[in-house]
């Protein structure tokens, strides 16, 4: 009896909290509840952390070098694509960059905001493969908290995003993700293509920087929403979510940034190359380690 009345007050708070959500987005895929979703993220971590690393277990590391390849570069055009569709439904024709709000009309361009912000929330389930490629190379070492934490975390709050908020201020780091990850993918594909190749990764060095300038950015941007005098943003819970996650990877990043130098510092200039790139740039994508098997 009293599980049942648990069930019941848990079903009536989901009916009044899901009633303000976006209509407009209510019967796309995975948008009816986020209960899909979840399913699909606990068997994401299941596997990478658990199940996956026993099949492999006595098994020979798969060789998925041209996979690698067709992927990474997929991602690439994948997100060009998003930028682009970002740029070209609010960021870039329109938005002020300060109190932008959401538009929840049916209009062309609000729509295509929204359709946006579904696709990028799409593109983090394709991202997990990043872990999953990870486990069949047996680079087990690679699957740390913080690289299944970030790709757990995406999905799952950018149901909410896409639900409730699909547009303004909220999809500022969204476009400066897709841009960071043109970048980034695009050294990972040059580097699954093999040693030939690394002559043209001269400005690996400066992917960390990116990645912390880009959490900067983040954070900058979303808090200013506490100074402004006027700004009737729908739904604020997003900006403290928002800049919570930015100053949290931030910190993390610096943290890496931090023990790559004074741990590398002590080595040749070409070592501390290798050692910073190891450390810093594969912490959120699936490629670490690539130049490696090379």
């Amino acid at each position: 009896m009293e599980f049942d009345n648990i069930k019941s007050s848990a079903a009536l708070i989901y009916d009044e909290f899901i009633q303000n959500a976006d209509s407009r987005t209510e019967d796309w895929l995975l948008m009816s509840s986020p209960l899909p979703q979840t399913i699909i993220i606990a068997a994401y971590i299941y596997f990478v952390t658990s199940l996956g690393p026993r099949i492999m277990e006595n098994r020979k590391a798969f060789d998925l070098k041209g996979v690698l390849i067709v992927y990474n570069f997929g991602v690439v055009a994948l997100s060009l694509y998003m930028c682009y569709e970002f740029v070209m439904s609010g960021w870039g024709t329109g938005y002020s960059f300060r109190c932008d709000l959401v538009d929840y009309s049916n209009s062309p361009q609000a729509i295509r905001m929204a359709a946006t912000c579904w696709l990028y929330y799409f593109s983090k389930f394709i991202e997990m493969l990043d872990t999953i490629f990870f486990v069949l190379r047996k680079k087990n070492s690679q699957v740390t908290f913080l690289h299944v934490y970030h790709h757990s975390i995406m999905p799952f709050t950018w149901w909410f995003g896409v639900r409730f908020a699909a547009g303004g201020l909220g999809t500022f780091h969204a476009l400066l993700n897709c841009v960071v990850h043109v970048i980034m993918y695009t050294y990972y594909g040059l580097t699954a293509m093999g040693p030939k190749y690394q002559k043209y990764l001269w400005w690996k060095k400066y992917l960390t920087t990116i990645q912390l300038i880009q959490f900067v950015m983040v954070t900058s941007h979303i808090c200013q929403y506490f100074f402004l005098k006027d700004c009737p943003y729908q739904f604020p819970i997003f900006v403290y979510i928002i800049g919570l996650y930015g100053l949290i990877f931030l910190f993390l990043f610096l943290n890496f940034w931090y023990h790559a130098y004074t741990k590398g510092k002590r080595l040749p200039k070409v070592l501390q190359a290798q050692t910073w790139a190891h450390h810093t740039n594969g912490v959120m994508n699936g490629n670490a380690g690539q130049e490696k098997d090379e």
